[in-house]
């Protein structure tokens, strides 16, 4: 580990910075990462019972669904995957600037039971086409909520808080949807004619610097073997069956969280199940902010961007603030407990020494 520390110095250094000046922001906006006394009136205690199993559900199939883009490589037990990546989605949570995405690959690729065809870069690019899927599962369904589900008439000036209007935080989930198609089609792309991607991206890159186009050609054939899953039709529709029951099983868990928070409109109805997608993709749409270890700022910002589109800022600022701090809370410490588990699984902290 002292390894890694030195290798990532920078990142380190800038996450600290980075990290301070959202705090600061957040102070000066008057946004609240611990609520007041008062703010936890409405909590109930069913909710937080509530939350647990829609949180496992959530992460077993986060976790398992990582087979189907492995298969063809090599055949993972359940068990062992769920295992690595609860140690390595803690990571992502804990180390800045997304560190922590190396950890799954790492573990996997290190172990002794696995296949000697499954590498670190093979593992890698499995991953990496993880993120863009999700990401463009998650952006599609934020879409839907922002043009389908009714927000605020008029939206609020700004987010509670923050210098940011609702309308300019409205538009960063349609950036969202934009970015992560463009990045699905070009990976898919030089999946499927591959040749031809790779000589265009040599010949408009070359201009610049022939090294330049050689890098980027390469780094993206990688992003590419992550989409062999594809190739497999019973393998793609599994992989995104699963995605979408952990995605939706993220949002349920939020959603019952939010209504046992007291979080409601103006009119006293709670929350609905299409909104809490709409704060869950609000909430994607924030951590991708590189910096912040634990995801401290960004991860509070996200979820009351998403409140501040659909409901009274006394409620954002009130309720909303429990619910903030209690979804926080409680994803920290799942992380904390079943990265415990995972290591214990995989043979203690010494399989981390040579990152």
């Amino acid at each position: 580990m002292p390894g890694f520390v030195r290798r990532h110095v920078g990142k380190l250094v800038a996450s600290a910075l980075i990290t301070g000046s959202i705090l600061y922001a957040l102070w000066r906006g008057g946004l609240k990462l611990v609520p007041d006394g008062g703010d936890f009136g409405h909590v109930q205690a069913w909710a937080l019972a509530a939350y647990l199993p829609a949180w496992l559900v959530m992460t077993w199939f986060r976790s398992v669904r990582w087979r189907f883009l492995l298969r063809a490589i090599a055949d993972v037990p359940k068990t062992r995957l769920f295992a690595i990546s609860c140690v390595g989605l803690c990571a992502i949570v804990l180390l800045p600037f997304r560190l922590g995405e190396l950890v799954r690959p790492y573990l996997l690729s290190t172990g002794p039971r696995e296949s000697t065809k499954l590498t670190m870069t093979s593992a890698t690019s499995s991953i990496i086409a993880e993120r863009v899927v999700d990401g463009l599962v998650l952006s599609v369904g934020l879409a839907i909520v922002l043009v389908a589900v009714p927000a605020l008439d008029p939206l609020p000036d700004r987010v509670v808080g923050m210098p940011v209007s609702v309308a300019a935080v409205r538009d960063a989930g349609f950036v969202m949807l934009g970015v992560f198609a463009t990045a699905f089609v070009v990976i898919g792309v030089f999946y499927t004619a591959r040749g031809w991607a790779d000589r265009a991206t040599r010949a408009v890159f070359g201009l610049i610097s022939p090294r330049l186009g050689d890098r980027l050609a390469g780094f993206v054939e990688k992003l590419a073997d992550g989409l062999h899953v594809f190739g497999r039709a019973r393998d793609a529709a599994g992989f995104l069956a699963e995605t979408i029951i952990y995605w939706g099983a993220n949002a349920a868990g939020m959603w019952l969280l939010a209504v046992g928070c007291g979080v409601v409109h103006a009119d006293g109805s709670a929350i609905t199940f299409p909104e809490s997608i709409g704060l869950m993709g609000m909430l994607g749409c924030t951590v991708l902010i590189p910096g912040p270890p634990g995801l401290l700022g960004v991860f509070q910002v996200g979820v009351y961007a998403g409140m501040s589109m659909y409901f009274p800022a006394d409620v954002v600022s009130g309720p909303g603030a429990a619910f903030v701090f209690l979804l926080y809370i409680l994803q920290l410490g799942f992380h904390l407990i079943t990265a415990s588990w995972g290591l214990w699984h995989e043979g203690g902290t010494r399989r981390l020494r040579g990152m």
